[in-house]
């Protein structure tokens, strides 16, 4: 049981990589709190976990208010050892045609508030230590036409992680991020099959990655086992950075 006794907060809990890392954590002993805006997913995914390992809250990440109620809520529930900064949107678009309202839109879920997030559970680790995962995106790591704003934002998150890590280590706080490739998620349901036929191909292991993989992946960046790792990107990709490099 890897994740023993320890409070948990997955932001984006509700569904996709988020609801599998709440799963993996509560299996491995870790009790969650699962902030999302979608509340009916939030609060069927308590009732199937159990109240006395999961709770729900309702959070938006680009309002400060909202995200220290947040803690102050896990806190009193669990705890907050561990946080999996997972929230974020989408964006599809010719730089030319996105307006400044999407703009800004993407980078206060995806940068501003995995920041805000961030520098909240950085609070209340001080001087009892804890791991802090950011959630990034290949996409962080290379350029792709039509993504200016995610690009940017996961870019950011990135290097931020390198820099709150060195800010986290002497209170003994980990930070570090994983980067997925193309996950196999409701946000994906979207595509043409074809368009999800040519994701597949940009992967050398031809399919996309599940839920699950991710989910792994920030359960052992988020536990002791990974006690010697901070200011690290983990891609979970089936390969796809390394035709970038």
């Amino acid at each position: 049981m890897r994740m023993q006794g320890k409070g948990v907060i997955v932001t984006g809990g509700a569904s996709g990589i988020g609801a599998a890392a709440v799963r993996r954590m509560v299996e491995e002993g870790a009790r969650a709190v699962i902030a999302d805006m979608n509340i009916e997913a939030g609060e069927a995914l308590v009732r199937d976990l159990g109240e006395d390992k999961a709770r729900f809250v309702r959070t938006d990440v680009t309002d400060q208010a909202q995200v220290e109620a947040l803690f102050r809520q896990a806190e009193e529930f669990c705890g907050v050892d561990a946080v999996f900064n997972n929230a974020g949107i989408g964006h599809q678009a010719a730089a030319v045609e996105t307006t400044d309202e999407e703009w800004g839109q993407v980078i206060s879920i995806n940068l501003t508030g995995v920041f805000r997030v961030a520098r909240e559970a950085m609070r209340y680790m001080q001087g009892r230590g804890g791991s802090i995962v950011n959630c990034a995106s290949i996409l962080g790591h290379f350029g792709q036409s039509q993504t200016a704003p995610y690009t940017a934002a996961k870019g950011g998150v990135v290097n931020m992680t390198r820099t709150l890590a060195l800010e986290g280590a002497p209170d003994g706080i980990r930070v570090n991020s994983i980067s997925p490739g193309y996950v196999d998620t409701p946000l994906l349901d979207l595509l043409e099959q074809e368009v999800k036929d040519f994701l597949v191909s940009l992967h050398p292991v031809q399919r996309l990655g599940r839920p699950e993989e991710v989910a792994n992946a920030a359960l052992f960046l988020a536990s002791d086992e990974a006690s010697f790792i901070t200011g690290a990107d983990l891609p979970v990709d089936g390969g796809f950075l390394a035709g970038k490099s």
